[in-house]
């Protein structure tokens, strides 16, 4: 495809002239290497009333229409910008909002790049990200410190847990709130990444132990990988009520339960450091999960856990 470039005030200059000379439009394209086509356009939109042409008037037309030019915001159109705030209005990153959009309007693009202009920007009004976007604008890192001597360690998973092959296999951890005023327990599915929590008074390894089977709620635990946190102290009595076998992570590698470690940054944008999970209400507490729950994730094909879970079990 041949590239376009636009008229300068010299070629418009020489046109005139050529004009004025009573050249044929053919003549006066053969003479600048232009398309006969492109010099009928410019004389047609920026010719005076009479007909006449002159030079710098065209180009002064010429920079009012390009100031004026400017892409239409992909946001301004209704159907978007209301299905934007509704994504976030679930919480939803800019890009689980986009990709959703595709799938649903394969023909329209959104990108989130879109979306986080317009959050900048306050082309949303009422929504900001420090208020709807996980990380609120910084990074959060978390390190664990505490070791355990384990039984079994994440090198002796079988290879079915290892290439997330079925659903039971979990990644647990504790979410700590303030000093003091308790935790919550996570759990995550390898396969569906499904998140299991519950709320827990204390540290204390004996209610984190019973805190991990009211989590589950009879669900299927085929595994459970942990880190060497000293309140996994009582693991066997974990073991026990789940009837699983429970792994070890290597110290000081949480990329090794890369799930959970991300899913607990999802529940740390409702419960941020600083939390008294003993005055959270158990009720408030599963809406929470509900909403994570029902989160679209790229590495399920933009499905949330439990329209994974549903789509595997009807087929």
């Amino acid at each position: 495809m041949q590239s376009y470039n636009h008229f300068t005030l010299v070629e418009r200059e020489s046109l005139s002239q050529m004009r004025k000379e009573g050249k044929s439009l053919r003549a006066i394209a053969c003479s600048l290497g232009r398309n006969v086509s492109s010099i009928s356009r410019e004389v047609k939109r920026n010719q005076n009333k009479d007909t006449s042409y002159n030079s710098w008037r065209a180009t002064t037309l010429y920079i009012v229409r390009r100031k004026k030019c400017k892409r239409r915001p992909r946001l301004s159109d209704e159907a978007t910008y209301a299905f934007v705030r509704n994504g976030l209005d679930q919480y939803w990153s800019p890009e689980i909002i986009s990709q959703r959009w595709r799938i649903e309007n394969p023909n329209i693009p959104l990108g989130h790049t879109t979306i986080y202009r317009a959050l900048k920007c306050k082309q949303l009004v009422g929504y900001e990200r420090k208020t709807h976007l996980r990380r609120r604008g910084k990074q959060k890192h978390n390190h664990n410190t505490q070791v355990i001597y384990p039984v079994h360690t994440i090198h002796d998973r079988p290879i079915e847990v290892e290439n997330r092959e079925r659903l039971g296999d979990m990644e647990g951890d504790t979410v700590y709130g303030a000093i003091g005023k308790g935790c919550a327990v996570t759990a995550v599915d390898r396969k569906s990444r499904m998140l299991y929590a519950s709320l827990c008074a204390s540290r204390n390894s004996s209610l984190i132990a019973n805190a991990f089977t009211d989590a589950f709620n009879g669900a299927n635990v085929e595994s459970l990988t942990l880190d060497n946190g000293s309140e996994f102290a009582k693991f066997s009595e974990i073991e026990e009520n789940l009837n699983t076998t429970i792994y070890f992570a290597d110290p000081h590698s949480p990329w090794q339960r890369g799930s959970n470690e991300n899913i607990n940054g999802l529940l740390r944008f409702f419960y941020p450091k600083g939390t008294n999970f003993t005055a959270v209400h158990k009720e408030d507490f599963q809406n929470v999960i509900a909403i994570i729950n029902n989160r679209p994730r790229k590495c399920l094909g933009w499905l949330s856990p439990i329209e994974f879970i549903s789509a595997k079990c009807c087929t």
